[in-house]
This record gives C-alpha cells, sequence and structure tokens, in this order.
C-alpha cells in the first residue's frame, strides 16, 4: 500500500483484504433489497488467488492515504450447499507491493495472524455481502511506522465489509469496517494512534466462484 497525501502529504496503515468473498453481519449496510441468508451454496470451492490492482487505505480523520500498486492473496473456500455463512472460507496469505507514503517515501505493509475468516451474510441479485475478519497488518517506513487492528493493536480482530459479484467474480471492499491505527511512531501527525481508518480494493478471484443462497 503506499501512503498517498493528505494536503500535500498522507499516510494511512491498513490492510486489506485480500482477496475472496466475505460479509457482513451489519445487514442494515447491505442493499434494502438484499435477503439475510440462513444457507449457502457455493461452487466449485476448494483453493483461491486473489489479485488486484491498485489498493488504498484512508484515515478517515486525518484524510491521510495509504496506497499500494498491487496486491495479491490466497486462500480457500469451502463447497457444496446448505454451507453456514460463518466461515465460510479463509484468506491464508495477502501482500501488497509498490507501497510508498508521505513525501513519496517508500513504505512495507506486513499481514500476519492468519487466517483471516471470510463470513456470508445476505444475498441479492448475484452478490453477496458479508465481511473479511481477523485482520492485523504493520506498516513501515524510513521513519515512520504503525499497526493497523480492530478494536486495539493487538486483538488480531480488525474487520472491513465485501462484496462479491458472481458475474464478475470479483471481491470488493467497501471502505467500512472496525479498522483503526495503532502504536503510531515518528509520523509527524500524519497519521495518529486511534484514528479510523477504511480500506477499498477490488480482488480478481481465481478460479471464479458461484456464491448463491437457496
Amino acid at each position: 500500500m503506499k501512503i498517498l497525501k493528505r494536503a500535500g502529504s498522507a499516510l494511512v496503515t491498513g490492510v486489506a483484504l485480500a482477496g475472496l468473498l466475505a460479509l457482513s453481519a451489519s445487514a442494515a449496510g447491505a442493499a434494502t433489497n438484499a435477503r439475510v441468508a440462513a444457507t449457502w451454496t457455493v461452487k466449485p470451492g476448494g483453493a483461491i488467488t486473489a489479485k488486484a490492482g491498485t489498493t488504498t487505505l484512508k484515515d478517515t480523520k486525518t484524510g491521510s492515504t495509504l496506497s499500494c500498486a498491487s496486491s495479491s492473496g490466497k486462500g480457500t473456500v469451502k463447497t457444496g450447499s446448505g454451507l453456514s455463512g460463518t466461515n465460510i472460507g479463509s484468506i491464508t496469505a495477502l501482500s501488497f507491493s509498490n507501497c510508498t507514503g508521505p513525501l513519496g517515501l517508500t513504505f512495507t505493509v506486513k499481514t500476519t495472524h492468519f487466517p483471516w475468516h471470510l463470513n456470508a451474510v445476505s444475498f441479492s441479485s448475484g452478490v453477496t455481502t458479508g465481511t473479511i475478519t481477523g485482520i492485523h497488518a504493520t506498516l513501515t517506513g524510513p521513519s515512520c511506522s504503525a499497526v493497523v487492528d480492530g478494536t486495539g493493536a493487538t486483538a488480531n480482530n480488525g474487520k472491513v465489509t465485501a462484496k462479491y459479484s458472481n458475474s464478475t467474480g470479483k471481491l470488493t471492499t467497501t471502505g467500512a469496517g472496525n479498522l483503526h491505527i495503532y502504536n503510531v511512531s515518528g509520523c509527524a501527525g500524519l497519521i495518529n494512534s486511534g484514528d479510523g481508518s477504511s480500506f477499498k480494493g477490488s480482488y480478481a478471484i481465481s478460479p471464479k466462484q458461484t456464491i448463491t443462497s437457496p
């Protein structure tokens, strides 16, 4: 990811997604015609990979943005019918490349505490909405570092909402969730410990999955 600018500078940390379906227990955030689903059908399931172009993570308080040129991940998805939406899949690895931060400085994003979990909740017109949970990441630059997580720096419970489309085969994070920035050091006020953050990215899933709710 690459931290961009906020009025001439920026930085924020994050994590992300990494690629797959996922979805949120807050059905209120889904489209009004979306149906909360009790069971799911997934085909073909099994091992998957996820690839995205530019991803961004924004400090929602300062406006600083972290951006990476590309991201890739891998994981697994359950297969069959009558599946529970909880932990319907998992992410076992996720990486970000060519990430730069404030003033054009290079940053490294490291994601840990796998597996992260994919949870399906609501379904409408070929689109599944839900969450990716268990997120934890660190951001390190020449003079700035931070941790991205959910309710605490070591909670390992970061969450982002996402939508998976059967027609496009893409998992797209919406920017919503509980991600926050912690343990900020040397970032000149561009990001601050305790600030909320949002992550956006669109991941192509391979092989393409078909996810439905009867």
